[in-house]
């Protein structure tokens, strides 16, 4: 079984995005998924930095999917107790993933994360992240996209490449924002 952990945060102090949607779209591919059996998804909704945390311990997932907002070195944003944006670093998050030795593949679907892609690429395999300003059309094609690929059995760079290929397919000028980081030595180690 693969578990996929799908974190959203949404500050009320932020500019809205289509996070149900994404959720939504992602959820109603996999259980279409050829490979539907393989996949369980587990959804965490206005993440803090202690719910990010615990759902990594609780469920040890796979994969991890962010979707929000990031601010480049600033780092992604999550929520506080109230509701406003909080900042979790690329250090901090490199450090609790480095933890957990089934996870496989972590995708931030947030503007500037390439940033904290870079340090969890350090520590886990395939880590997806964004190098510039995504929209949010582009952001859902991407990663409705990615978890239809996987659902047909496909392996994470196929995934990706596919789910660029869809932003393209939409017309949208973005399929280049995406980028994916691959620690060779850490898929050696897995036999990933």
């Amino acid at each position: 079984m693969i578990k996929i952990l799908l974190l959203s945060a949404q500050p009320r102090d932020l500019n809205p995005l289509r996070l149900d949607e994404e959720k939504r779209d992602i959820e109603q591919g996999l259980e279409r998924a050829r490979h539907r059996d393989r996949f369980q998804l587990i959804k965490k909704e206005a993440v803090r930095k202690r719910d990010l945390r615990r759902a990594v311990l609780e469920e040890e997932p796979q994969i991890v999917h962010f979707s929000g907002h990031g601010g480049g070195e600033e780092g992604l944003a999550l929520e506080d107790d109230n509701g406003n944006m909080m900042t979790a670093s690329a250090e901090g998050l490199a450090a609790l993933f480095e933890l957990f030795e089934t996870l496989h593949c972590v995708v931030l679907n947030a503007c500037y994360s390439e940033v904290q892609a870079q340090a969890i690429a350090q520590q886990v395999p395939y880590v997806v992240g964004m190098n510039d300003a995504i929209g949010d059309r582009a952001a859902i094609e991407f990663a409705v996209a990615f978890y239809d690929a996987l659902g047909a059995g496909r392996e994470v760079p196929f995934a990706f490449k596919y789910a660029r290929a869809a932003i393209d397919l939409a017309d949208i000028p973005e399929s280049h924002k995406p980028v994916l980081l691959t620690n060779e030595a850490l898929i050696a180690a897995k036999k990933i």
